[in-house]
């Protein structure tokens, strides 16, 4: 049986954006790649290899409890295909982990959509499965198509809020939220090309566990209603007046940011600075990474307020998201 090979890019991205708490999110030129390889260990056996190069490199596990492997796995019983004898995945990682950068949403979004192109190819089986010998032949009937609104809910399963895998998915500004069944939904829209989100981004870490324990169970209708109205302002200012007024109007916040400040009390700071300056900053998602928005006329104000021990990223917008490479053969030239 011929073994097969997919490789998959997927970007970083910010959530929340100031006011668009757990629903508003931006997908940023900055990028993971994994190399998934479906193979036939020689033993018989089933088997999972994972190298990691960049981020989290000799911190992360490298088998079956791997994020990119598990989603994989749930992506595999999601379509009705058996579950690989051998996975081996090669991960280049540049999105920084614990920051507030997606890097979570982009590992469980890579394995979807890696499981998703190689369910559909001739693999090897792991033994003992009901429909492993369906799947020698190419296409077995067996296998489910996985749609692009199921590869948005799967993902969405697993992380546990869609507001970094849609745009991690989509690309662009997105607007994600629940249904009234339930379902997770999105809405793309482009920001101006003016738009160049920059991330300083500190050493230290934070969970999104810890920084959302901090959220209070109930918020005053005051700040929930003054939230609405400068989400709906951030939207207009992205993508039709990125000027520097609106986006510093359109990203104040009273839902999330300062019930977090005590967990990350430089980054609460920064942002405080930077914003008195004029500067379009928030906490990027669960933080204790900052995301600015740099118009021409605030470039130079950033740098200066920073310091050295935070690391500056200038970035575009990724209007495209995740990409996912032609499956080959791994025989192929």
């Amino acid at each position: 049986m011929t073994d097969s090979t997919v490789v998959v890019r997927v970007p970083a991205t910010s959530a929340n954006l100031g006011p668009g708490f757990d629903s508003l999110g931006l997908a940023l030129a900055f990028h993971d790649e994994v190399e998934a390889e479906l193979f036939t260990p020689e033993d018989g056996s089933s088997r999972v290899e994972v190298t990691v190069e960049g981020e989290g490199a000799g911190e992360l596990e490298l088998g079956d409890e791997h994020l990119v492997v598990r989603a994989m796995r749930r992506t595999f019983d999601r379509m009705n295909a058996p579950q690989p004898a051998g996975i081996r995945l090669r991960c280049r990682n540049r999105i920084p982990h614990a920051r507030g950068l997606g890097s979570s949403s982009a590992a469980i979004c890579a394995g979807i959509l890696a499981a998703r192109a190689l369910a559909r190819l001739p693999y090897t089986p792991l033994a003992g499965q009901d429909g492993a010998d369906d799947q020698a032949a190419l296409g077995s009937e067996r296998t489910k198509e996985l749609t692009d609104d199921e590869v948005f809910a799967l993902a969405t399963e697993m992380e546990g809020h869609p507001d970094n895998v849609a745009p991690c998915l989509a690309g662009g500004l997105t607007v994600a939220w629940t249904d009234q069944f339930g379902t997770a939904r999105m809405v793309k829209l482009v920001p101006d090309a003016s738009i160049r989100p920059v991330a300083l981004i500190p050493a230290t870490r934070l969970s999104t566990e810890t920084a959302r324990g901090l959220l209070p169970k109930e918020v005053p209708h005051k700040d929930a209603s003054f939230n609405a109205g400068r989400a709906a302002l951030l939207i207009a200012a992205l993508t039709q007046r990125p000027d520097r007024e609106l986006l510093l109007a359109g990203t104040e916040d009273r839902l999330h940011q300062h019930y977090r400040a005590p967990a990350m009390r430089r980054t609460a700071d920064l942002v405080e600075r930077l914003r008195a300056m004029g500067v379009p900053a928030v906490v990027s998602g669960a933080g204790p990474t900052i995301l600015a928005f740099s118009t021409p006329d605030a470039q130079d104000l950033i740098a200066p307020e920073v310091g050295n021990d935070w690391h500056i990223q200038l970035m575009d917008v990724d209007q495209d998201g995740a990409s996912v490479q032609s499956p080959r053969h791994a025989d192929a030239s």
